[in-house]
């Protein structure tokens, strides 16, 4: 296979002890082939995945907006050797990042089947579920330091909440996923259901960049390259982050814990002066809301740092991480992803062992109750 290279692990990526150990909040399982799900999938629906496959909510027939450049967007030496798609090998992931990095715990992120952008509802709920159970099944039993997910489709909110609570009673996810492209932007009153919820269940919400919402991903339209369509992860992410604050969210659920996964933290200080300034100005429209949107975000969300947006100075780095509070931010490599970051020189920018036992491991535990 002329995308794949056939590369030895190195001696320096053996396991070292003596390093901080990791907990890696964006890890990507995927499915070796969908026969995988068929115990846990009704015939039904794996008939028809088989005759009808996804009809998805975007313009992108039989294909995504991921070029040959980097097939599946994954790393070109994360092709399992025993064949299947990066991150479908439990025993290469083991090998290739979770011993040589010392992950003490590692955050599942499934993104298989596109299954939050399903236009037929019933058979992205029957995913959804099917995925859920999967994800214990193949990889949390198998090696305990993979935790689980429970993927919720919100634009079916009746099948949401049935799902969060099928999973809740079964006690090992440590999360609850939602998608940031839906049919309508996070913090609208359709949602809050999901979001009482998960803060009855003491789960964080985890939003992972992707899917489609059958909207363009900017505001502009729809980007003609690659390298848009990569960028607009910001922007949407800026964008539910504003939804969600000035809707009332965090106001009407002051217990909820959420977290944006896969959009890295740079925008942050921006998309927040922008709110305030505007929320000084215009408050009357928002009474709902008793303090700026600062305060909520700091107090509210939480944010996974890959990708890092590097400035060429790092001390500008540092002086973002400052603003965004160490407390806030949780270390993500996204394996096995081609913009994976690898945590021994992720941040190039000085940190204090303080700083780094948050950012590594002690934000994620806490939040997570590891």
């Amino acid at each position: 296979m002329s995308d794949v290279i056939d590369r030895p692990i190195l001696a320096e990526e053996e396991a070292a002890k003596s390093r901080l150990r990791i907990i890696d909040c964006d890890v990507h399982p995927s499915i070796h082939a969908h026969t995988d799900l068929d115990q846990f999938l009704p015939k039904r629906w794996q008939a028809h995945l088989r005759t009808y496959g996804s009809h998805l909510r975007t313009p992108y027939i039989g294909t995504t907006p991921y070029p040959r450049s980097s097939p599946l967007i994954a790393r070109r030496d994360a092709w399992p050797p025993t064949g299947g798609p990066p991150g479908s090998d439990l025993d290469f992931m083991r090998k290739q990042h979770l011993d040589p990095l010392d992950i003490e715990y590692g955050i599942l992120q499934v993104l298989d089947l596109f299954i939050f952008s399903q236009q037929n509802l019933e058979f992205g709920a029957a995913i959804q579920r099917a995925i859920n159970d999967w994800q214990l099944a193949f990889w949390s039993d198998r090696d305990p330091r993979l935790k689980a997910s429970i993927l919720a489709g919100q634009d079916d909110t009746e099948f949401a909440i049935a799902e969060i609570e099928r999973c809740a009673k079964i006690g090992r996810y440590v999360q609850i996923n939602v998608c940031p492209r839906a049919n309508e932007p996070l913090g609208r009153r359709r949602y809050w259901p999901i979001y009482a919820r998960a803060q009855e269940l003491g789960l964080p919400l985890g939003i992972h960049v992707g899917g489609y919402g059958g909207h363009a991903p900017t505001g502009g339209g729809w980007p003609s390259y690659y390298v848009e369509e990569h960028q607009s992860n910001a922007h949407t992410m800026a964008a539910q982050l504003t939804s969600l604050v000035l809707e009332g969210v965090p106001e009407r659920f002051p217990n909820l814990k959420i977290v944006f996964i896969e959009g890295g933290f740079g925008w942050i200080p921006s998309a927040t002066w922008r709110m305030d300034r505007h929320f000084d100005a215009f408050r009357s429209e928002v009474p709902h809301l008793n303090r700026r949107p600062s305060e909520y975000v700091k107090e509210h969300f939480w944010f996974t740092t890959q990708p890092i947006d590097e400035p060429d100075e790092g001390k500008h780095l540092r002086s973002l991480i400052e603003w965004v509070g160490a407390d806030r931010l949780l270390f993500s490599s996204d394996y096995p992803h081609w913009d994976f970051d690898d945590p021994r020189f992720a941040f190039k920018t000085p940190l204090t062992e303080t700083e780094r036992r948050k950012i590594f491991n002690g934000n994620a535990r806490a939040l997570y109750r590891l």
